[in-house]
């Protein structure tokens, strides 16, 4: 049998274009091929199982400013579908979302099964053909279709391929097969490991905000950081791997980084600091904790300066008023390596993104390939924009396959 499309990849860019192909080319033989057992896999482990489906960010000149990779390219394709159009299609399959402070949408249920539920129930109401642990070994091509042989020795055949192969090396190695270039892929979105960490012991403690920079580069960010058992977490640190995630991986995770805890220069921090000592002598430094810093990241930071926190404000030598200043707008730490997200995983890298039409999401290499979601070289922030992404790329892939095909001018 030759199908009109086979979709290699069961995420959330796979089943999504599988079923916009079908909502527009209703009498279409579409197969959706899929190597696991199981579909969906990163939408269930997504947000602690919650699934994080979206971003409450609905301007496209804004939305891309998250995409440390693809910026420029997903400008026309959230247009076309944004967060309000994913909003919107699963309120029409009677999911209804929600908006937390930070921006996240969620199910209301608070559970990854209602979205995939209601994935799978449109899938099969249209009509796709799923098919569970169909490892394709053997991809080749000729001038009328591509034909797929895998290791159950079935051959399917097919007149349009969609590779959503997500971080899988075969699907890069498939692209590169039919001509594209592959950025290396490395991973992004990662937490920082600091083995020598004197704030470890204050695991679970939060601040907002702070600022990060990695010494020597112009990687910095501001946001909530989390002290963890082996080192930093929260938003601020997982934005800053995304946007040094090449850079570190070519130190091999190895870098310095130094935290602004209270996001003012040293010389106004040493001006307030100083400012306090007149207004308040008799104070001690734990009654007067002017940054608002959690009190045992203050206390600790006393300990490691050698000030008693029960020191009057008066007492303070010009030389502690500097250390202190110093340890809050400069202090250093080396990172030694890096942690997965939770259970999630991310990767910058894939195909080079000049090489694919972002109107219809097909190869400007290889006419009737597409591509969609993370096998592409596109990556969000952590909240959701990585599943915006898969959203996106899955419904313009699905709606365009029968279009007039890319021709190189």
């Amino acid at each position: 049998m030759l199908y009109d499309l086979i979709i290699l990849g069961g995420g959330a860019s796979g089943i999504f274009a599988a079923i916009n192909a079908k909502l527009t080319y209703p009498t279409a033989n579409i197969l959706l091929l899929e190597k696991n057992a199981v579909l969906l896999t990163k939408v269930r482990i997504s947000g602690g199982g919650r699934c994080n489906v979206t971003h409450a960010c609905f301007e496209p000149k804004q939305l891309i400013k998250n995409y440390p990779r693809g910026e420029k390219e997903l400008l026309g394709p959230f247009h076309v579908f944004g967060p309000g159009d994913t909003i919107q299609w699963f309120a029409s399959k009677g999911v209804l979302l929600k908006t937390e402070a930070d921006g996240r949408i969620f199910p209301q249920t608070d559970q990854s099964e209602t979205i995939i539920q209601a994935l799978l129930k449109e899938a099969h109401r249209l009509g796709v053909i799923i098919k569970l642990t169909e490892h394709s070994e053997i991809l080749e091509h000729n001038a009328s279709c591509f034909i797929l042989r895998t290791k159950k020795d079935q051959i399917y055949q097919t007149i349009n391929l969609l590779l959503a192969t997500g971080s899988s090396p075969q699907g890069y190695q498939w692209a590169e097969q039919l001509g594209h270039t592959i950025q290396k892929p490395v991973p992004s979105l990662f937490t920082f490991n600091v083995p020598t960490s004197s704030l470890k012991d204050l695991s679970g403690v939060s601040i907002t905000p702070v600022r990060l920079q990695i010494l020597g580069t112009k990687l910095m960010q501001e946001g909530p950081i989390l002290i963890t058992h082996f080192g930093f977490s929260g938003p601020a640190i997982l934005k800053l791997s995304a946007w040094g995630s090449k850079y570190l991986h070519e130190q091999n995770y190895r870098a310095q980084l130094m935290i602004n805890w209270i996001i003012l220069s040293k010389e106004s921090a040493f001006a307030k600091l100083q400012e306090t000592k007149i207004l308040f002598p008799h104070k001690t430094l734990l009654q007067e904790n002017l940054f608002n810093l959690p009190k045992n990241l203050w206390k600790t930071f006393l300990e490691i300066l050698g000030i008693s926190y029960k020191k009057r404000l008066v007492e303070l030598s010009v030389q502690h008023v500097k250390n202190l200043a110093h340890k809050l707008t400069e202090d250093c730490y080396q990172v030694e390596g890096k942690t997965t997200n939770k259970q999630e995983f991310v990767t910058c890298g894939g195909v080079t993104l000049k090489e694919v039409d972002f109107k219809t999401m097909q190869s400007k290499i290889c006419p009737r390939l597409f591509f969609a979601g993370e096998i592409l070289d596109i990556d969000g922030i952590t909240g959701g924009f990585n599943f915006q992404n898969a959203w996106t790329t899955g419904y313009i892939a699905g709606n365009s396959f029968f279009k007039p095909h890319y021709q190189k001018s």
